[in-house]
């Protein structure tokens, strides 16, 4: 008869893993390709405080904040959060640019032209200010 303990595979320690594997691992996580919880399935990392402390050690990430990191963006969730806020700014300026439009031909006004006079007129003079200033020294 066998002993249970015959067949026992022993415990891996960090002294295991290679840094190239640290850096794989960690790639993979900040990139978004997989989680902490589905690195350690699929490479066999007995703890997620394992891959948290290489995250800390070796990341481009800040992984001091919180420990939860389920509730931390990951890069590819952060672009997808910028580019929906982008289009929400584009439609919004989209509706200012009509309401403008709306407002000139309902009150028969040039409303933009005179802005973009004004504006063209102010940077002109600031421009001028610092030559003005260039003529007085010696």
């Amino acid at each position: 008869m066998m002993n249970k303990g015959q067949f026992r595979v022993p415990k891996r320690t960090q002294k295991d893993y290679t840094l190239a594997f640290k850096l794989q691992v960690v790639e993979e996580v900040e990139s978004g390709e997989l989680s902490q919880h589905a690195v350690c399935r699929k490479y066999g990392i007995q703890a997620r405080s394992t891959i948290l402390s290489w995250l800390r050690k070796h990341g481009r990430l800040n992984w001091y904040q919180n420990t939860a990191m389920a509730k931390k963006p990951t890069p590819n969730r952060k672009i997808a959060e910028l580019e929906k806020k982008i289009k929400r700014l584009e439609a919004e300026k989209y509706i200012l640019n009509t309401v403008i439009d709306v407002a000139d031909e309902t009150l028969n006004t040039d409303i933009r032209k005179k802005y973009l006079s004004l504006l063209l007129s102010e940077s002109n003079k600031q421009q001028q200010a610092p030559q003005n200033d260039n003529q007085l020294e010696p």
